[in-house]
């Protein structure tokens, strides 16, 4: 077996931060006077500067199989460079690990909201990236990562805060009768509204920006965030525009929702994958549903949501059916696909931080921004398998 084939199982590094919390440890590209054939290298705890040795060489080198589709190309808008004293404010192996999620991000295979730590759902997403375009190959393979375009010295950025960021800042309630008479929910604070538009969560956030009280941030201020593929020009919402037009793909497309997993897949009519997305699923099992369903409506982006107090029995001060008005902090957040099970869809969530920790309902929450590309992947009609409904789910 040649050793550049091997896996680089992801390690753990304690972080010199004060928390002192864990993170995995994954490869970073290899220097660029290596060739594509050559191991990455791991960083270690106690690495150095120093270029990696090579890897020996193989006594009987295995030809690396030919991918047999090519990835889609990034066609949007790019992240500006980041400037040295951010790179250098930033931990590499930190800037090693939020590349890799931004790069997976970007190609449509979720590692989940960006934390900075490549754990159980990052690692899932690059497997089956790479299972898809480079059967054969391991997950960290270099032709795996310059495919996915991971781009570690440019993993941050720094970014200023607007006045049309902080327009999109309002009051919340959780009185639903006040909702009703709203005319949009926005986010509950700048921290809140910059962390969704840069995919990550809000410890992270504070993480690349420790010298900043995120409880008071304003415009004009500059923080250093995620440079996510494309970068945010803005706070307009539309649907990611595809290459392809659609899963169905002229009607042989379909999705999965395996509820083990929390895990949502699309694939095209020849049964290619096309995208990973991590969910939350009903709270309670009697909810679950048990048969396959499709896709019966599209509701993105801004969808309102009808509030019905007979499916709310928790609820006492509402006696009639009440429309909730668009926005982030919107029920069904940014994007609604309606199944074909009476009162069952796939959307948004107000509180992506919460993905798969817990329970809704009976639908099926995704991040917004997650939400949103999937319902640019699906139309009317796209069957969806449910797989697994009586296994336990796994942990984080």
């Amino acid at each position: 077996m040649n050793p550049a084939r091997l896996a680089i199982l992801p390690l753990l590094l304690l972080a010199t931060t004060a928390s002192a919390q864990s993170a995995a440890l994954v490869p970073a590209p290899p220097p660029a006077q290596q060739t594509p054939a050559a191991a990455p290298a791991p960083l270690r705890a106690a690495a150095t500067t120093a270029t990696p040795p090579p890897a020996p060489a193989p006594a009987a080198p295995e030809p690396a199989p030919a991918a047999p589709a090519h990835p889609p190309q990034f066609t949007g808008v790019m992240p500006p460079p980041a400037a040295p004293d951010i790179r250098n404010a930033v931990p590499q192996q930190l800037r090693i690990n939020i590349a890799w999620q931004i790069a997976l991000d970007a190609s449509d295979f979720s590692p989940g909201i960006i934390d900075g730590h490549f754990k159980r759902k990052s690692l899932m997403a690059l497997k089956e990236y790479a299972a898809r375009f480079f059967p054969g190959l391991q997950p960290f393979d270099p032709a795996v990562y310059q495919a996915l375009h991971v781009d570690v010295d440019n993993a941050a950025t720094a970014y200023t805060i607007s006045d049309d960021d902080a327009m999109q800042v309002g009051h919340l309630s959780d009185d639903w009768n006040e909702m009703a008479h709203m005319d949009r929910l926005g986010y509950e604070s700048l921290a809140d509204c910059i962390s969704e538009k840069f995919h990550c969560t809000r410890a992270l956030l504070q993480t690349l920006n420790p010298a900043l009280n995120l409880n008071s941030l304003a415009p004009g201020q500059t923080l250093i965030v995620p440079a996510i593929r494309p970068f945010p020009t803005d706070n307009k919402v539309l649907l990611p525009k595809r290459a392809v037009t659609t899963a169905s793909g002229g009607g042989g497309g379909y999705v999965s929702i395996n509820l083990a997993e929390k895990t949502i897949r699309v694939f095209d009519k020849d049964n290619n994958q096309l995208a990973l997305f991590h969910c939350s699923i009903a709270r309670d099992k009697n909810k679950l549903p048990t048969r396959d369903t499709k896709v019966q409506v599209i509701a993105a982006p801004n969808p309102t949501y009808t509030f019905d107090p007979k499916v709310w029995p928790d609820v006492h001060n509402v006696s009639r059916i009440l429309t909730i008005p668009p926005g982030p902090r919107n029920p069904v957040g940014l994007a609604w696909v309606g199944l074909d099970l009476p009162g069952y869809g796939i959307h948004g969530t107000p509180k992506p931080e919460l993905i798969g920790q817990t329970g809704s309902h009976g639908c099926f929450r995704l991040a917004n921004w997650d939400a949103l590309k999937f319902a640019s992947l699906v139309q009317i009609g796209t069957p969806v398998k449910i797989i697994n409904p009586d296994k336990s789910a796994p942990s984080e």
